[in-house]
C-alpha cells in the first residue's frame, strides 16, 4: 500500500490512478474526504508539527509526498505557515512513517531549490550546493535538509524529485494563464526572449515516481526530473498553440522594457520564469532504467484534449 499526501491536487489526482495501474493500493490523505468517496480516502485536517499520522500510516510501504503550501509568499504570517508544513510537517510525516516501517518515503520537492535562473552559470544539477530563492525554495530546501539527517539514520529510503514547471490536464498557475491566452487569441510581447527552460508533462512525473517505488532505492537519493527538451518562452508559448490548434500571437517587446514591466507589476517570479534561463543537466537520468513516456509536444497535446481527472 502506498500513502499519497496532497492527493485532491494536480499532482495527486494524476498520480494515484498510475500507482493503481501498476498494482498498488492507493490510499489518498486529503484536507477533507469527498462525501461521495470514501474508499481509500483518509482525511486529515492539516499537515503539521502534531499531525496524527497513525491510522494514515496503517499498513503502508511506501509514501509519496505531495501535499505543500506553496502560493502564500505575501501572507502576514508567511514563513510560520512555510515553516509548519513545508519543513517540520514534512519531517514529522517522515519520522511517523520511519516509526511505522515505512521502506519508501517519495518527496516531491522543486527546483526552486536552486534558484530561479541559472544565466550565466551550468545547468543545475543534483550535486549543486544549493541556492533557494523565496520562502517556497527555501522551505523545500530546509525539508531536504532534514530528510537526509533522517534517512542516514534509519532504514527507510528517501527519494527527493527536484521538478521544474509541470504541466498537463488541470495543471494551474503559469501554464493555466498561457494556455487561456493562447486560446483567447491574446497577442503576447515574448517574441524577442531568447532563452532556455526545463519543462515536465504530469505523465512524465507521474511514470518517475511509479518507477522510483518500483525499484531498490538507497538511503537517500535526489534527482532532477524533466522533458528531454529544454526550449525557449516563445518556443513553448508556440508548441502550446499548435497543440491547441490555433496561432501563436507573439511579438516582440524590447527585453529591458519588458523585464522593467514585469518588475515595477511586482511580478519578480514571473519575470524570472518568462525572461530567464533554468537549464537542467539531466545526465543522472541517463544513467537509470527509465525513460520519460512522452515527449514535450506529446504531453501538450495530452495536456489540452484529456478530461481533467
Amino acid at each position: 500500500m502506498v500513502l499519497v499526501t496532497g492527493a485532491n491536487g494536480f499532482v495527486g489526482r494524476h498520480l494515484a490512478p498510475v500507482l493503481a495501474r501498476q498494482g498498488w493500493t492507493v490510499r489518498r490523505a486529503m484536507r477533507r474526504a469527498a462525501e461521495d468517496d470514501h474508499e481509500g480516502v483518509v482525511a486529515v485536517d492539516t499537515v503539521g508539527p502534531t499531525t496524527d499520522w497513525g491510522a494514515a500510516l496503517e499498513g503502508v510501504e511506501a509514501v509519496v509526498h505531495l501535499a505543500a503550501r506553496v502560493h502564500h509568499q505575501h501572507e502576514e504570517h508567511a514563513v510560520r505557515l512555510y515553516r509548519s508544513v513545508n519543513i517540520e510537517g514534512t519531517l514529522h510525516l517522515a519520522r511517523s512513517a520511519l516509526k511505522a516501517g515505512v521502506r519508501k518515503f517519495v518527496f516531491v520537492s522543486t527546483v526552486l531549490v536552486h534558484g530561479r535562473s541559472n544565466h550565466g552559470r551550468a545547468p543545475f544539477s543534483e550535486n549543486d550546493v544549493l541556492t533557494p530563492k523565496g520562502l517556497y525554495g527555501m522551505s523545500k530546501a530546509a525539508a531536504e535538509a532534514g530528510l537526509k539527517t533522517l534517512a542516514m539514520g534509519g532504514d527507510m529510503a528517501v527519494t527527493v524529485i527536484r521538478p521544474p514547471l509541470v504541466y498537463g490536464s488541470g495543471a494551474k498557475g503559469n501554464f493555466a494563464m498561457l494556455l487561456k491566452a493562447v486560446r483567447l487569441g491574446i497577442p503576447l510581447p515574448f517574441a524577442a526572449i531568447d532563452n532556455h527552460r526545463a519543462f515536465l508533462s504530469i505523465e512524465n512525473l507521474t511514470s518517475f515516481i511509479a518507477w522510483r517505488l518500483s525499484v531498490e532505492a538507497g538511503k537517500f537519493d535526489v534527482f532532477l526530473v524533466a522533458d528531454k527538451e529544454q526550449i525557449s518562452t516563445p518556443d513553448f508559448i508556440a508548441r502550446i498553440a499548435r497543440a491547441a490548434g490555433v496561432k501563436s500571437l507573439l511579438f516582440p517587446l524590447p527585453i529591458p522594457l519588458l523585464s522593467l514591466l514585469l518588475k515595477t507589476t511586482g511580478r519578480q517570479d514571473a519575470h524570472d520564469s518568462l525572461l530567464g534561463s533554468l537549464e537542467l543537466d539531466l545526465s543522472k537520468l541517463a544513467t537509470i532504467d527509465w525513460q520519460p513516456p512522452v515527449n514535450l509536444d506529446e504531453g501538450l497535446q495530452r495536456a489540452l484534449t484529456a478530461s481533467d481527472v
